[in-house]
């Protein structure tokens, strides 16, 4: 009998190599991802499109593991891909990092925003995070992981208002901060910082919405440093009525002790829905109910 080689089967071939080059956990991590984009055909009427722009570091950009229902589309919810081009929003939404990227809150967030708003009304998301990324370099618009932070901000921000317009911010971060050294300044900081990102929006009065970091650190003292980041978000969202904070002290972390695992990323969004209708149903005369 002859020996065989893999020019005899040229698909199998290709097949053990490409195994070959994914890890299990890999494999495992984009097992769900969409093969597909679908672009979008007709935008929506730029009064109608509602944008909120994703930003922060790691539970922001999202580790969770994308499963099917994850990849289920809305026409009425959309995204751009890495070429800039408006998609039907799938997860994962963040595309900085693809060897880290999974489920973020986005379009959990997406979903329950569109149960509560007119048929009229579309909902875009725009991906700004970056895993890992401190608040000083925000601020300082350093380049991290490849990323350009505040330019890339700024980039997204004028591609996204072409189309539509800027209704909030989702913002998740701050374990980078947990530092002795840091989380004292870290008030003022993000104070400083929402205040750049709405003057370059140009709404004084956008809604913010922040996440609180996770119960689940460990060692204790790590968990006690994350605990004062909280205290710190919330000192500083008690000073400015259009933010709001949604909880994560029941949300659980996908094995790492890090970050949130799916089904509390889909929590996550939908408090974040929840806590924008919050601020849209203020009689603050800027914003009224959908």
């Amino acid at each position: 009998m002859k020996n065989l080689c893999f020019s005899h089967f040229p698909a199998l071939a290709c097949l053990l190599l490409l195994a070959a080059s994914c890890s299990p956990k890999i494999a495992q991590r984009t097992r769900y991802f969409p093969q597909q984009q679908e672009l979008v055909k007709q935008m929506p009427e730029k009064e109608n499109l509602w944008i909120f722009i994703m930003a922060g570091q790691s539970n922001m950009a999202g580790r969770g593991r994308v499963e099917p229902e994850d990849t289920i589309a809305h026409p009425r919810i959309l995204t751009i891909n890495q070429e800039k081009e408006w998609i039907v929003a799938k997860e994962p939404l963040h595309f900085y990092e693809p060897k880290l990227t999974g489920l973020d809150c986005g379009l959990a967030f997406g979903r329950e925003l569109l149960r509560h708003v007119p048929d009229s009304i579309s909902i875009a998301l725009i991906p700004c995070a970056v895993g890992g990324s401190a608040i000083q370099q925000w601020l300082g618009d350093s380049t991290f992981r490849n990323v350009q932070l505040m330019h890339n901000f700024e980039e997204k921000v004028d591609l996204a208002r072409q189309s539509g317009h800027i209704k909030g911010i989702l913002w998740h971060q701050g374990e980078s901060d947990a530092t002795d050294e840091l989380i004292p300044l870290y008030p003022a900081q993000l104070g400083k910082l929402i205040s750049t990102f709405r003057t370059y929006i140009g709404d004084a009065n956008l809604p913010v919405l922040i996440g609180e970091l996770g119960p689940y650190a460990t060692p204790d003292e790590k968990q006690q440093r994350w605990h004062r980041i909280n205290e710190a978000i919330h000192q500083f969202a008690d000073s400015d009525q259009l933010i709001r904070v949604a909880s994560t002290s029941d949300l659980q972390h996908k094995g790492d002790d890090v970050h949130f695992n799916s089904e509390s990323q889909r929590i996550l969004g939908k408090r974040f829905a929840e806590k924008y209708l919050e601020i849209a149903e203020q009689p603050t005369g800027v914003y009224s109910k959908p």
